[in-house]
Parts: C-alpha cells; structure tokens; sequence
C-alpha cells in the first residue's frame, strides 16, 4: 500500500506534527505534575490555564467553566450523571433518538435506575421534531441532551432554538459538541447552552483529552472521588501534555477554510450520485466533512474491507459500534430500510482530501460495485 487516502476523520483524525511537538515538551522535559507547588508544578498549571482560554474562546465561555476530561464520553457521563446527583428529585431526560452511544447507553443504565427517558424523533434528515421537544417538557425534567452534529449522517440541529426553549421553559440543556467542536460556530452565551462536551482527537489532538463546559451557575457532583483537581469534578492527576497538545489543534484548526472542506464533500457527493445510491441525511444541514451514502449494490462491511485494500480508510458506522454486530439505530430513526442501512458507507473527510483523491475513491468504488 503506496499511500493512504483517510476519509475516517468522524472516527479520530490524524494528529497534527506541530501538536506532536507541543505534547513531546510536557513528556520529556517539562513533565512537572500541575499539583505540585515547585516550579516545574506551576508551568505545568500555566499549561492547563492557558488551554482553558483557548478552549473558553472558542466557544464564548469563561476559562474557569471549562473542565478536563480523558474523552468525550466520559465527558457526556460526567454531565448527565453529575447532573442527575446534584438534582436528585428530578426524573426524566429528554435525548434525541439519535445520540452517540455515550448518552444513548448511559440513558439505557439511567432508565433501569427509575430515570423516564424520552426519545425525541428526527425526520429523514436527521433533524428532531421540535414540537415533541416542546411538548415533552415538563417540571419533572431534569436535562435536554441532543447532539449539535451528528457523527453518522453529520446533520446538525439549531441548537440556539433548543437552548432557547429550554431556558425559556426553565430546563437544563446539554449538548454534545463533539463533530461541530471547532467546525462550526458555537457560542454557548448566545445558543443558551448549560453544558457542552468536546474532545481533542476529532481535530488533530492526541486521544484521551476532552472537556466540559459547565455554565458557572450549574451545579453538578463529581461520578469519580479523589484529589481537588478541576475544582473536585474530575479527581485525577490531568493529562498536561494531550491538554497542551489541544490548544495547538484548536488554533492550527481555526486557520482552516472550512468552505473548502465543504467544496470537497460537495463534489464528492456529486461525484457518488453518479453512481447510483443515495445521500443519507441533510445536504443543507450537514457538518462540512461528513458524507453518508447507500449504494443500491453491494454490502457494506465488504466494500470498506476492499477499500481498505487499496489504501482508501472509510467505515460502515461509527467507531464505537464498529467491534458491535448491532444494527445502525441511527439509520434507522432516519426511516432508511435494512437493505440501505446495509450497504451505507460513512466518508468523513478533511482539509487534506484532494479533488485527486475523490476521483480514486470513486473509480475504486466504481469497479467493486459492478
């Protein structure tokens, strides 16, 4: 295998060299652990502080409401669980029937522990039902979570109207930010979030660093006991070289054109509507990098293996259900059949993916569909 064309980016993508430089600092020679009070301790809390401002930056929040986590996952634990310890009384969350499988699991364990879970439906694109959202409400509900872009079919919801109705009704809202973190804009002030979860490796960070936002006002409790680190909610020495590592992706990240990652994908899809399938999701409300087709011929899991053959990386679903013989509950809120959600591919893409490399792709795809 010559070269690799990777088109996996929702899965993790590659880290950048400059981010590799930051983090091998904080490994070899400034490798101070950030509690301690000597010197070395201090530069490594200046490391944390200063990422925090990145990150708060990015998203109009105050460094102080951000906190470290190893993933989003345990990012999206962190929330709903801490939440529902410092709240008690309240009994019901609302998800959409889309959520990652780190809400969608967690609601399922919350659910056998007398939580009422509430689905809220999508349409063909992807896109929630909002009046069942309204509708569904109530005093008794302790937290809306929906997805801001989702990591199967990319569509992103308006999560400003989601935020809007949920301060209007009084109701926590958490988002899971994790594929529109540093892709589109978010400003949790104006968009009238609570709590939004992000992580490192889905644009150019190492693996196992993501945060919380957690809006000053909100309390929550710690799901993990131990030291006072990040104000007692995450115990455990902090991870300083992925953390400084992370302020280095979201600023290479942020001198990215995102419209020309858009371009791509927007020929990429044309180019696969030539060869007889169909796009799954929303053109209009779709992150920049996330392309999710069905072919009318052929199976899945058997094209992604032939591409990967050829040195094209791509997969049938998200990573985290990869290892899982499950059907694709994504998909399938979509309304799309079994016979579609069996030969979907996910390409996800990023600012290296070349007009020239489509065109492989898509010659490649050609002949193993004939």
């Amino acid at each position: 295998m010559s070269k690799v064309i990777y088109l996996d980016n929702a899965s993790t993508t590659p880290v950048y060299k400059e981010v590799a430089e930051e983090m091998k600092k904080y490994l070899i020679s400034e490798y101070g652990n950030p509690s301690s009070s000597h010197l070395m301790g201090e530069k490594a809390q200046k490391v944390i502080e200063n990422t925090k401002k990145v990150i708060a930056s990015e998203i109009n929040a105050r460094p102080w409401e951000i906190i470290f986590t190893s993933c989003a996952t345990e990012s999206n634990n962190l929330a709903l669980q801490g939440l529902s310890k410092a709240n008690p009384t309240k009994k019901k969350i609302i998800i959409s029937s889309i959520e990652h499988s780190s809400i969608y699991e967690l609601c399922k364990e919350m659910q056998n522990l007398g939580y009422k879970i509430v689905e809220i439906p999508v349409n063909k694109e992807g896109i929630i039902d909002f009046n069942s959202l309204e509708e569904e409400i109530d005093s008794d509900t302790l937290v809306v979570s929906i997805m801001h872009a989702n990591n199967e079919v990319g569509s992103i919801q308006d999560i400003a109207r989601i935020g809007s109705l949920c301060r209007q009704k009084n109701v926590l809202f958490h988002t899971d930010g994790v594929q529109s973190f540093c892709k589109e804009k978010i400003d949790v002030n104006s968009m009238k979030i609570d709590l939004l979860s992000g992580s490192g490796h889905k644009i150019g960070a190492s693996k196992g660093i993501g945060f919380l936002y957690i809006r000053e006002e909100i309390k929550i409790k710690p799901i993990m006991i131990g030291g006072g680190q990040e104000k007692g909610l995450r115990p455990g020495t902090q991870n300083v070289p992925a953390i400084a590592g992370f302020a280095k992706a979201v600023q290479i990240t942020n001198k990215i054109d995102k419209s020309k990652i858009k371009a791509i994908r927007d020929y990429f899809i044309s180019e696969l509507n030539k060869i007889d399938g169909k796009l799954n999701g929303s053109i209009e409300k779709r992150v920049c990098n996330n392309i999710n087709f069905s072919f009318k011929i052929g199976n899945a899991e058997d094209i992604v293996i032939a591409l990967s053959e050829k040195g094209i990386m791509c997969s049938t679903k998200s990573a985290c259900l990869n290892k899982e013989h499950k059907e694709n509950r994504v998909l399938k809120a979509l309304g799309i059949s079994k016979k579609e959600i069996d030969s979907s591919i996910r390409f996800s893409i990023n600012e290296t993916t070349t007009k020239k490399g489509i065109d492989y792709v898509i010659k490649e795809l050609k002949k193993l569909i004939k």
